[in-house]
């Protein structure tokens, strides 16, 4: 691969083989699907990838873990730094962590046929709802055509893999136990001396079409991933006791900062992969003339202000007084900054925390009078974007208190968001902290979701 990068970027001397070399390099990099598809094509793209500098070095601790920050010494011309790449280098610097290359291979390819979907999804009347109308989940919201299709491709993605122990998705009713199934390989295993790790290691929870109330308007969409490292949990479910499978797996699951692997896949202009493994923030995008994921922005670091808040103002007057209070002053300009603030909402997580990430700013989805918890749901929504945004600088709370600290109490648990740049978040907080001193109310609501699930407290 490196022969064939360095090769395309200076050609021998015949011009006659200049048209032969990025097509034999599509076909090494980018599979026999990305060669037939330019072998197809009247041209082929030959002009050099924009290059992203290469992602800081180093080792961080994170939750206790040492991570080892990849290096990357030389990089390819017409591929730039790609996904696959990048797992590749971290698996080598961290070999405890080597199963998330193939997870993450798995998701990555996942996104890559979603993004088709929804792109493609008004000539191929995948729009509309499921089976025309009355199809709910487990939310009680209808379900889209492409939420049913979606979330059938990510969890098989994932359960190919072979890596996982349980999934958790916003369209299933209960978690998915992957522990069942036989290792079609052991006979072969039997035959010849061969040691291994067993894996079913890892829980996935995932939205796989975050915003899918928008996707027959063409506005962008998402999917949303986080990686839990199973540990010593176990899930049995004893003959003649009460304890239904639901509470087993859901007894596995972990509080956001329990988190190794988090990110979202953006179905927009171009199609987004952006992800932390607890060691900073990479995003990559999908160039569609190889297939690969290519970084483009890496090291993503929030500024610790910005100049736009992002949230649903027709719920204004059903807002806490907190929250109502903090957004007519940034609108304004009588916040910290004497700055008047910008509101940009999309109504897709993805899209808002996306355009948050870059640019700073605030982004809430907190409670109010009709949704005392919020709508977004804390271990495939809030908690992994906390977790992502954390790694890019930025804070992600409920009002109070830092989400990724809330225990999972049941596998759709809801909790107010508000996430983004430091010094914003820190600002809304403090007309948290001053309302909590008047209001008895808010302050237990908010403290009750902090509590353990032990103790049978509502959250």
């Amino acid at each position: 691969r490196a022969w064939l990068c360095s090769f395309a970027v200076k050609p021998p001397a015949p011009v006659r083989m200049m048209k032969t070399i990025p097509l034999v390099a599509l076909a090494f990099l980018g599979g026999a699907d990305a060669y037939a598809s330019s072998a197809r094509s009247s041209r082929v793209a030959r002009s050099a990838v924009n290059m992203a500098a290469a992602p800081k070095s180093g080792v961080v601790d994170v939750n206790g873990r040492k991570v080892v920050l990849p290096i990357f010494d030389d990089e390819c011309a017409y591929t730039g730094i790609t996904l696959t790449r990048y797992m590749i280098e971290f698996s080598r610097a961290n070999p405890e962590m080597v199963e998330l290359e193939s997870i993450m291979a798995s998701i990555q390819t996942a996104c890559k046929t979603i993004s088709t979907l929804v792109r493609r999804s008004s000539m191929t009347g995948l729009i509309g709802l499921e089976g025309g109308g009355g199809a709910v989940n487990v939310q009680g919201e209808e379900q889209k055509k492409l939420d049913v299709i979606t979330n059938d491709v990510l969890k098989n993605a994932l359960k190919f893999s072979g890596k996982m122990g349980v999934l958790a998705s916003e369209e299933e009713d209960a978690p998915v136990a992957m522990d069942g199934e036989e290792n079609k390989y052991d006979d072969a295993f039997k035959a010849k001396e061969v040691i291994f790790e067993e894996g079913n290691k890892y829980v996935a929870v995932f939205d796989p079409l975050d915003g899918s109330s928008n996707v027959d308007a063409g506005i962008p969409t998402g999917t949303i991933f986080g990686i839990f490292d199973e540990g010593d949990a176990t899930c049995i479910v004893e003959e003649g006791t009460e304890r239904s499978m639901e509470e087993c797996l859901t007894s596995t699951l972990k509080p956001g900062n329990a988190l190794v692997a988090s990110g979202y896949c953006l179905y927009s202009s171009a199609t987004h992969f952006v992800m932390t493994l607890g060691a900073g923030v990479q995003g990559f995008t999908l160039d569609e003339t190889n297939g690969e994921f290519v970084l483009t922005h890496p090291d993503i670091q929030l500024p610790p202000r910005g100049k736009i808040y992002s949230l649903n103002e027709g719920n204004r007057w059903q807002w806490d007084d907190a929250l109502r209070d903090y957004v007519t002053a940034i609108q304004t300009g009588e916040g910290e900054t004497g700055v008047q603030y910008t509101a940009r909402y999309i109504g897709s997580m993805v899209g808002d925390v996306h355009r948050t990430l870059l640019y700073g700013g605030i982004f809430a989805y907190a409670a109010d009078k009709k949704n005392v918890n919020g709508k977004l749901r804390l271990l495939y929504e809030a908690a992994p974007m906390s977790f992502l945004i954390e790694q890019a600088a930025g804070k992600a709370v409920t009002g109070l208190y830092r989400i990724m600290d809330i225990i999972p109490t049941n596998v759709h648990q809801r909790v107010p968001v508000i996430m983004g740049s430091p010094d914003d978040v820190d600002e809304a907080m403090k007309y948290y902290e001053a309302e909590a001193e008047k209001n008895p109310e808010l302050k237990a609501r908010c403290e009750a979701r902090m509590a353990p699930a032990a103790e049978g407290v509502a959250a």
